[in-house]
């Protein structure tokens, strides 16, 4: 039985951080992966896997490939879809002046988020899972959203994590349901 996985890239297209749609497919097809497309230039790869894809093996390919170190985040389709029938940002409205992202770590989180709170007029820090956290980003007078966002991010120093706009995994659902 095959199963539909992404594995999501943490900090790539940036700067010269530069990985190509062709390659990233060349990449995952020479370890064996089917129906291997991306989505957006973010760093999302769609791929087929007939058995669980392992982590550490996609990192070192792309390493070797690339000649710079990527960290992967993996989740199945099936885990992607769990999160969005849960509808952890049912109380918020993406909109202009908010913005809606789900973190997501490439294990347990555990006790790295004790002790944060939302920050009034900065972020909502949403829910908090077992390898995932929901946060609402408000507009700052600079333009950024949540700003504050970076301090969680740095309780992960010793675990890949990456965050993406809840619409970006909304339209990878739809994507992979096709």
């Amino acid at each position: 039985m095959t199963n539909t996985h992404v594995a999501f890239l943490r900090g790539v297209n940036l700067g010269r951080r530069t990985v190509k749609k062709h390659e990233l497919i060349e990449v995952f097809t020479r370890l064996g992966f089917g129906r291997v497309e991306t989505f957006l230039a973010s760093g999302n790869v769609i791929f087929d896997s007939k058995s669980a894809p392992d982590a550490k093996k996609i990192e070192n390919a792309l390493a070797s490939f690339f000649g710079f170190e990527i960290a992967v985040v993996l989740r199945s389709i099936k885990e992607l879809d769990q999160l969005a029938q849960s509808q952890p940002f049912a109380a918020y409205e993406g909109d202009a002046d908010t913005k809606l992202y789900v973190s997501m770590a490439a294990g347990p989180i555990g006790g790295r988020l004790e002790g944060i709170s939302s920050v009034a007029g900065d972020f909502d820090l949403v829910q908090i899972r077992e390898r995932d956290y929901f946060t609402a980003a408000f507009r700052q007078e600079s333009g950024r959203f949540g700003s504050g966002l970076d301090q969680l991010e740095k309780r992960f120093r010793d675990l890949s994590i990456t965050m993406r706009n809840w619409n970006t995994i909304m339209r990878i659902l739809k994507k992979a349901s096709v």
